[in-house]
């Protein structure tokens, strides 16, 4: 709310007339200066509307135009031309002039003095103050309480009414996340995006849409933490304005700073219910309990371990993780201890939800982390996830993605080219024998152990998929085990000849290397 040269013309106590330069009824006033110097430009301040009665006028049409050229440049808001004194009329090439320039020339009859102009404007900018001083009065409480009560959503509003404008929140990316009453459109987003990653400290800014739609922004932080901005969108603001701006900003600092604080101490007693459960300490099936129901809603959960050089690179990788998890909004169970972070994590099928925990990591310290996660598990069970977590960690690479144990053992291990060959020299061994035996007698041992290795040593399964009698499968059984001296009853011995025989087919190179190293 302002003083402007419509709201002037609507005083009927002054009997103004508008006689030129009517396009700019809106034009503000800031106050009014009788003067009747020649140039009166060099004591302008701007916003004034300019009181004259013509008695130093210039004569010639050009120098008037002159005139009101440099009154325009000077910042006027406009003129008032007293008639009846120097003048019965304004002149024309005046008003032409004002038509031209755009600077609104208003007439000023005999009866009105130029005082009761100057008082009028002092009066209603007087009001207007009061006003918006009673306004910042009613609205401060009323924010205050709404932040009490109701939130950051509460003091969005409270401000949007009190600004009449729209207002939204924005996070420290620019990204609206809330508004109130209108969503912004694209182009008032897109001029965020540049306010909020420019102006380094500044703690307020203003600029304007590609539409022209005006933007005021302030900074909402506390100490050296920035939450976010707070933006007031769609008309240009007082500084009354901005006092309600500042005041809610800090609300909101104090509102972001509580939850802030909350979510640590809450990160902390998981932290402690974690390391309970690791300690596997007595009476802990309680905590077990609420973990269970906290992370995975009493699902299957799944652990994450990094392994990292040195303990402060521990700490930073946690710190991390924590930030990202408070992100995302969700709780987070976490133990460090040492060079290690153990990760308790609802169950996933989305990889993708790994690896955006890992990458919240910066690239400095996450090229010296070996990752780790386990398969799903209840939660009664967590110490075996806490276990396969480890064991995947300690055999990834550093810098690489995470080992998935449920992936290690088929896959992960045959890539290793030094277990590999160490897989392959056990088949050659134990193996080759079988396949010359095969060879001369045209028997099919090979592919009956096979069979049986990857039926888990069921004795049906494997006589099924090979098509013969589960007395056949046995008898040739029991000769493998008389060639190769191996105890077929042993599960380790079953599972490590698979790996063995699935490591000489995949890669012959590197059999036909481990047999010409044993036979040397």
């Amino acid at each position: 709310m302002s003083v402007t040269i419509r709201w002037l013309l609507e005083q009927d106590s002054l009997d103004l007339r508008i006689r030129g330069g009517n396009r700019r009824l809106d034009t503000e006033i800031a106050n009014a200066h009788a003067s009747e110097l020649l140039e009166p430009f060099p004591w302008m301040a701007g916003g004034e509307l300019l009181l004259t009665t013509g008695l130093r006028l210039p004569d010639g049409r050009a120098d008037r135009f002159s005139y009101v050229r440099k009154l325009a440049e000077s910042g006027a808001a406009g003129i008032g031309f007293g008639t009846g004194l120097s003048f019965d009329t304004i002149p024309q090439d005046l008003v032409d002039a004002s038509n031209t320039i755009g600077l609104p020339l208003l007439e000023v009859p005999l009866p009105t003095p130029f005082a009761a102009v100057t008082k009028k404007i002092a009066t209603r900018t007087a009001e207007i103050q009061f006003e918006s001083m009673f306004r910042v009065w009613r609205a401060q409480p009323r924010m205050t309480r709404a932040a009490i009560n109701g939130g950051t959503s509460a003091i969005t509003r409270e401000l949007a009414d009190a600004l009449t404008s729209t207002v939204l929140l924005v996070d420290r990316s620019g990204k609206v996340v809330k508004s109130h009453p209108n969503e912004p459109e694209p182009d008032v987003v897109a001029k965020l995006q540049s306010l909020t990653t420019g102006g380094g400290a500044t703690p307020s800014r203003v600029g304007a849409s590609a539409n022209g739609t005006p933007i005021s922004l302030q900074r909402i932080a506390t100490s050296s933490t920035v939450h976010g901005f707070v933006a007031a969108v769609g008309r240009t603001l007082t500084d009354i304005d901005h006092i309600l701006m500042g005041h809610a900003a800090s609300l909101l600092a104090l509102d972001f700073d509580s939850a802030t604080r909350f979510d640590l101490d809450r990160q902390r007693l998981n932290s402690l219910a974690l390391d309970l459960l690791l300690a596997e300490s007595d009476g802990v099936e309680p905590v077990r309990s609420l973990v269970g129901e906290s992370v995975g809603n009493g699902g299957p959960v799944q652990v994450l371990s990094l392994l990292a050089e040195t303990s402060d690179r521990a700490e930073r990788a946690a710190a991390a993780v924590a930030k990202h998890f408070t992100r995302v909004g969700l709780q987070l169970f976490h133990s460090v201890h040492a060079e290690r972070v153990t990760v308790l994590m609802s169950r996933t099928e989305n990889r993708g939800q790994v690896l955006e925990v890992v990458r919240a990591v910066n690239d400095s310290d996450r090229k010296h982390l070996r990752i780790g996660l386990s398969s799903p598990y209840a939660i009664a069970q967590f110490r075996h996830a806490v276990e396969e977590s480890r064991l995947a960690a300690a055999s990834a690479k550093a810098g690489a993605e995470p080992v998935e144990f449920g992936v290690m053992v088929g896959g992960v291990l045959l890539a290793d080219s030094t277990t590999r060959h160490m897989l392959s020299a056990v088949g050659n061994a134990t193996l080759a024998p079988l396949e010359e035996h095969d060879r001369a007698n045209r028997t099919a041992l090979i592919a009956s152990l096979r069979a049986f290795l990857e039926a888990n040593g069921h004795w049906e399964s494997a006589a099924a998929a090979l098509g013969v009698h589960r007395h056949t499968l046995r008898n040739r059984l029991a000769r493998i085990e008389n060639i190769t001296h191996c105890d077929l009853d042993n599960a380790r011995v079953r599972a490590e000849l698979l790996l063995a025989m699935i490591a000489r087919s995949s890669h012959p190179s590197s059999s036909s290397a481990a047999t010409a190293s044993a036979v040397r």
